[in-house]
């Protein structure tokens, strides 16, 4: 058993108001550089729709992650002889235009314009080419259903269901869907950089891209199948989020965590044996990579995890914060936060919690489980998103969010608890309250729990030159 930590994070959609205040921190620190402007490392999309850039999702156009061919794990855009002989040419590659064309305005010419009857007008302006231009896409075009009419159906997660009847007015639904960077333990893009450029921190799991290696041949960016890895036209190098990591070695939380109003977001470490990722990933079916993913997990709590740590060298402030960690108990213990497309087969790390939409029946005395199947989200378009399209996993985190929902009401509302609820879901009632407490009103170090780096001055990984796209940020 080969111990590792791996900085994880968990978005709670249930929670989630679509206000991308997450997305603006991001962006003023990390992507204003020239080449960056179109660039968001962390997004949020609003689903259904065909997000950012457009179909990120469809494999079979953009042929991103891994597939099992032949009992055998590849990468789906090829291997090293397919890369050589695409090296000038990868028809894998999402364009510009998939992204969007990024676009600014003179706003001088406003307080300069001489005196008009009119009020003065400003066309945008490209900020690839500087030429005026007429603006047809952006990095969220499907904001609150803007268009999905047009575009939903090209919307992968309906696979299964008739997605004209989900698109109808009546039973039209939506939620938001905020994506940054997985930092999968199995990602795609550093098998797929021929220049070694792309690799991931050994003491925390973070992938990023070194500058000085990067050659621009961008097999990173086709081979990510989030899509969250991105080439900039101005330095010719591959840039991506970086999970900010300067801040999480003083102990701080990322920027996009920290700024959300909602309080969605939950940062930890999590242990996980490495010996066993080829084996994950190589699931026979894509509903088996879920569980075999969530199998890695380890218990920080469990002796026979402890002693292994600390004879390989894992510090015990950090063996302290994975077991203060919320990853492991929505992922694991409550099964309540579920990966993002595990059929990809990365293994990803940012895990989300379904979203519960509003159902009348939950009001009353219906039994949870059959208000879960009325839920106006299907659960076939939450499993196809999360699960590759096993519903059951889905479902429990269902039920187990309306149970909450539920107890409290028959504690606060009704002044009679009910302890019939909790196992209805196979919890007890003590472990519902501190589902309430994680869920809705934790603090801020509850929800992020970030053990400080170690041997900073010893370790090469701290002081790489230009790391991930930033020069000399040591």
């Amino acid at each position: 058993m080969k111990i590792k930590v791996q900085m994880s994070m968990v978005l709670n959609l249930d929670k989630c108001i679509g206000c991308h205040t997450c997305s603006i921190p991001c962006k003023n620190v990390w992507t204003t550089r020239k080449g960056a402007e179109y660039m968001w490392f962390n997004n949020v999309e609003t689903k259904p729709g065909i997000g950012y850039p457009r179909e990120w999702e469809n494999q079979s156009k953009h042929k991103g992650g891994w597939v099992m061919d032949g009992g055998e794990l590849r990468l789906k855009g090829g291997g090293r002889l397919q890369k050589v002989a695409r090296v000038f040419h990868n028809p894998d590659l999402p364009v510009i235009d998939d992204y969007y064309e990024p676009w600014d305005y003179d706003y001088a010419s406003l307080i300069t314009a001489p005196h008009k009857n009119h009020q003065p007008s400003i066309r945008p302006k490209s900020q690839v080419t500087g030429e005026p231009m007429q603006i047809k896409w952006g990095p969220n075009w499907d904001d609150d259903l803007a268009g999905v009419c047009e575009t939903g159906a090209r919307d992968v997660n309906f696979s299964g269901l008739d997605h004209a009847i989900y698109l109808s007015f009546k039973q039209v639904f939506m939620f938001y869907l905020p994506r940054l960077c997985e930092h999968c333990l199995n990602p795609a893009c550093v098998a797929s950089c021929p220049s070694g450029a792309m690799y991931k921190r050994d003491e925390d799991g973070i992938v990023l891209v070194d500058q000085e290696r990067c050659r621009g041949w961008r097999y990173c960016v086709s081979g990510c199948p989030y899509k969250k890895v991105y080439f900039n036209w101005k330095t010719h190098r591959s840039e991506k989020c970086i999970f900010c990591y300067p801040r999480l070695e003083a102990g701080l939380t990322t920027l996009c965590a920290h700024s959300c109003v909602g309080r969605i977001r939950y940062v930890g470490v999590v242990l996980y044996d490495a010996d066993r990722i080829h084996e994950a990933a190589s699931a026979k079916t894509d509903k088996e990579v879920y569980p075999a993913h969530l199998d890695l997990f380890l218990d920080p709590s469990d002796p026979e995890t402890i002693a292994a740590a600390a004879n390989q060298g894992i510090p015990e402030h950090v063996m302290a914060a994975a077991r203060r960690s919320p990853i492991y108990t929505l992922a694991k213990t409550w099964q309540l936060a579920l990966p993002l497309h595990p059929e990809f087969r990365t293994l990803p790390m940012v895990w989300y919690i379904p979203p519960l939409s509003p159902v009348e029946a939950l009001a009353g005395n219906e039994d949870i489980r059959t208000a879960v199947d009325n839920l106006r989200i299907p659960v076939k378009y939450l499993a196809n998103l999360l699960t590759a399209g096993d519903e059951e996993p889905v479902r429990l985190a269902l039920k187990r969010l309306a149970a909450v929902r539920a107890y409290m009401r028959s504690v606060r509302v009704e002044k009679k608890p009910d302890d019939t609820i909790a196992a209805s879901v196979g919890l007890d009632s003590a472990t519902l309250l501190k589902m309430y407490d994680l869920l809705a009103i934790a603090k801020l170090e509850d929800r992020f729990v970030v053990p400080t780096a170690t041997h900073l001055e010893n370790n090469p990984l701290h002081t790489i030159k230009g790391c991930a796209g930033f020069p000399d940020y040591r």
